[in-house]
Order: structure tokens, then sequence, then C-alpha cells
């Protein structure tokens, strides 16, 4: 039985530069259910933002979030569609 996939949207905002190779790897780990990402370095403050569209089942979006939330020096959110 395959499981649905859903579409959604992870907000990373890393705090700290020293995590992003972890972050880098967790989601090419994930890359075949990415389908764009955006980052944006706001060096102003020190930080960057990035935002990951994914569609892919609940449960492995839940593990790829998990995985990032996981990582010190990075505060991650995610927003699922309705679709």
């Amino acid at each position: 039985m395959e499981t649905e996939s859903r579409i959604a949207m992870i907000a990373i905002v890393v705090e700290d530069m020293s995590c992003t190779a972890q972050m880098n790897q967790t989601l090419h780990e994930y890359g075949e259910y990415i389908i764009g990402r955006m980052g944006i370095p706001y060096r102003e403050r020190n930080v960057s933002l990035i935002s990951v569209a994914v569609d892919a089942p609940s449960d492995v979006i839940s593990a790829m979030t998990g995985k990032l939330g996981n990582i010190d020096g990075l505060n991650v959110k995610t927003a699922y569609s309705k679709i």
C-alpha cells in the first residue's frame, strides 16, 4: 500500500553557521523529495533563512524535519498544504 504524498514548506533559520554541513547532508539524504530550495543569507544579523519545498509522505517529512530540528543552531518549522 502506497502512502499518500503531501506538499509542505519547511522553513529553516540557521542561527549558527557551523551547522550548515550537517544540515546540507540531511537535506541531501532526502533529495528525492525536495521540489526546490531557496536560501537567503542575512549578513547584517548573521543568520540564513532557508525555505525547502517538498512532496513526500507525511512520515518522511516528519523524519526529515525531526533530523533537522535536532541539529543545534537550526530553528525548523513546517507548513503542510491542504491538497
